[in-house]
């Protein structure tokens, strides 16, 4: 016969069980913990990535927007008649060169004004003069000014004036310490410019160099929009030469992980995740420009780390609430049901029973073991009282045998007397012998407790005769049995305790005013048996129909019809029995209800 698997819990017992389901509840929480917090930085990681490179292309394509107004209106300075017409040979008066200084002066003081509450951009136009002819214009520029500027000689011009007429028109992003040579120079120039030749339409050559300064501030504004955990923003050139950043001290050329370089790839955006920092770098070959964002992993991580702490703490909580929950239920729990283990196992029915385990709470355990206890000692008193009544029914059916009377005896002797009387003329004496003979035939019978409607009906009908002859009483009887209903069973001495109780109780005193009344119906298979008296006396009737309900037996209502009503209710059931009324026109009504059966033979 093959063996099934077995169930390895079944080796163990609830001790060990308890241990290991709190192993299965707690090791599980501190795996999923760990792989949670690993699995959910990585996601953040990405996630806020993702968001730094949407981040970083808005911020971009604003800073290129705003560069690529400067080159509109650079563009415009370039087209201008004043501007193409100006004469640096001395041909013009100087009245006509005076003049023509302050147009170029007002025309570029005009671009330098910002409608809006952004900062400033300050338009400076750097003209070659090397006939000095306009000796007048001052030679001070500032990065946070505009105007003309005229220099003579290769002292006096700035370094990136060459540069530029070099890219031949095209302007660029710059950043330069000096906007003029550092003898000239009054405050600190240091400053980001964008920077562009304006060429001569008609006779080429180059008429002088456009400078754009402050655009670092312009640019730091779109910076500033944009709100990194600890992070850093650069604005760079294609050599990552730092043009401009949050940092305040930020120059230089910025140092970047080989795998956000561009490539071959003219414009786009790349990021990183080291183990430090993300960056995200969005470039554009053609505008020579690199926007990048370094944010430290550390600090977008610190709230993460402080859940992950929490997290921490919380599991930590868990298992020594677990723990102690584990210890308090062993002890309240385990230690009292070994405990009652014990009491069963040795526990041998007739033995004492000790005195049960006191304990201060009522929960399920409690009452378990207090019901254990005391089902043992009602099991020992079961035992006891078996014994008892094994010893007083040997007792009882010994005694039995002793004064056993023989009915037929009691019969023969009674019938004897009956026919010696009718033959002496004696008839009412002959009479009540034969209805105490009919009485007592079903009275004595023995082995029969249910007998049919009719034989209980000659049964009663006999003890009323034997009640009429006797005290002579007058009162009137009225039986309404329909004979159909005579084979119905019904437990044996029924009727006759009741229809004593209507006349002692109700009629005894009334004459022929008195009258008993006995009717009977069958329906739906319940047999419904009415006797009824028109006594005056008052009757409590509530206290009757508590009585036959109750625990105990109230003797002033008497035990007979008690009797009755327990005796229907242990043949048939709780439904059936008695119950009394109130007879409608005065007296007593008390209905018998039992189902409709028919008896064996009599």
């Amino acid at each position: 016969m093959k063996r099934g698997i077995r169930n390895p819990l079944a080796r163990m017992n609830v001790r060990q069980q308890m241990i290991l389901l709190f192993l299965v509840l707690v090791i599980p929480v501190f795996i999923l913990n760990g792989y949670g917090n690993n699995r959910a930085g990585q996601i953040l990681k990405r996630h806020v990535t993702n968001a730094y490179i949407e981040l970083n292309k808005q911020n971009f394509k604003l800073i290129s927007r705003d560069i690529e107004t400067v080159n509109k209106v650079t563009a415009t300075v370039f087209q201008n008649s004043v501007v193409q017409q100006l004469d640096t040979s001395g041909k013009d008066t100087v009245l006509q060169r005076v003049k023509t200084y302050e147009k170029l002066e007002r025309m570029l003081s005009s671009y330098s004004q910002e409608s809006d509450e952004r900062q400033p951009l300050y338009y400076s136009l750097y003209v070659y003069d090397p006939g000095n002819h306009y000796f007048f214009a001052p030679y001070y520029p500032e990065s946070k000014k505009s105007g003309v500027y005229f220099f003579s000689n290769e002292a006096e011009k700035p370094e990136w004036f060459d540069e530029a007429v070099a890219r031949k028109g095209n302007g660029y992003l710059r950043l330069t310490d000096h906007l003029s040579p550092p003898a000239k120079g009054q405050y600190d120039q240091k400053t980001l410019g964008y920077v562009r030749a304006i060429n001569n339409i008609d006779q080429g050559g180059t008429i002088g160099v456009l400078m754009v300064t402050n655009v670092d501030a312009r640019i730091g504004e779109s910076l500033k929009t944009v709100s990194l955990p600890e992070g850093e923003l650069y604005f760079t050139d294609w050599n990552n030469h730092i043009l401009t950043s949050t940092q305040p001290d930020a120059e230089g050329v910025l140092s970047l992980p080989t795998e956000v370089e561009p490539g071959n790839s003219p414009m786009g955006v790349k990021d990183v995740i080291t183990k430090d920092f993300i960056y995200v770098v969005d470039y554009n070959y053609v505008l020579q420009q690199k926007l990048v964002y370094k944010v430290p992993v550390k600090a977008l991580l610190q709230q993460q780390d402080e859940m992950k702490h929490v997290i921490q703490i919380i599991s930590v909580a868990y298992f020594a609430a677990g723990l102690i929950i584990i210890l308090y239920f062993w002890r309240s729990l385990m230690t009292p049901l070994q405990k009652l283990v014990t009491f069963v196992r040795r526990y041998e029915p007739g033995n004492a029973v000790p005195e049960t385990p006191h304990r201060k709470r009522n929960d399920e355990v409690s009452v378990l073991i207090s019901t254990i206890y005391e089902m043992a000692r009602r099991l020992n008193d079961l035992i006891h009282y078996k014994y008892d009544m094994d010893l007083k029914q040997k007792e009882a059916q010994l005694s039995l045998l002793y004064q056993q009377i023989n009915p037929h005896l009691l019969y023969n002797t009674l019938e004897s007397i009956y026919w010696k009387s009718k033959m002496e003329g004696n008839h009412v004496s002959a009479e009540m012998i034969k209805d105490l003979s009919k009485l007592m035939k079903i009275s004595l019978s023995r082995g029969r407790e249910l007998i049919t409607l009719g034989e209980e009906l000659e049964h009663a009908t006999a003890y009323i005769k034997l009640q009429q002859n006797r005290y002579d009483y007058a009162f009137q009887v009225d039986i309404d049995l329909p004979e159909s209903l005579h084979p119905l069973s019904i437990p044996k001495i029924t009727l006759q305790p009741l229809i004593e109780n209507g006349i002692i109780h109700g009629i005894k005193n009334m004459g022929e005013d008195g009258e008993i009344r006995i009717e009977a119906e069958a329906s739906g298979g319940i047999l419904r048996i009415r006797i009824s008296d028109n006594g005056y006396k008052p009757v409590d009737i509530e206290a009757i129909n508590r009585n036959l309900n109750s625990e105990t037996n109230d003797p002033s209502t008497g035990y007979g019809v008690r009797n009755i009503h327990q005796r229907i209710q242990l043949h048939y059931g709780k439904e059936y029995g008695l119950v009394y009324n109130v007879r409608p026109g005065g007296g007593t009504l008390v209905t018998i209800t039992l189902p409709a059966e028919t008896a064996g033979g009599s």
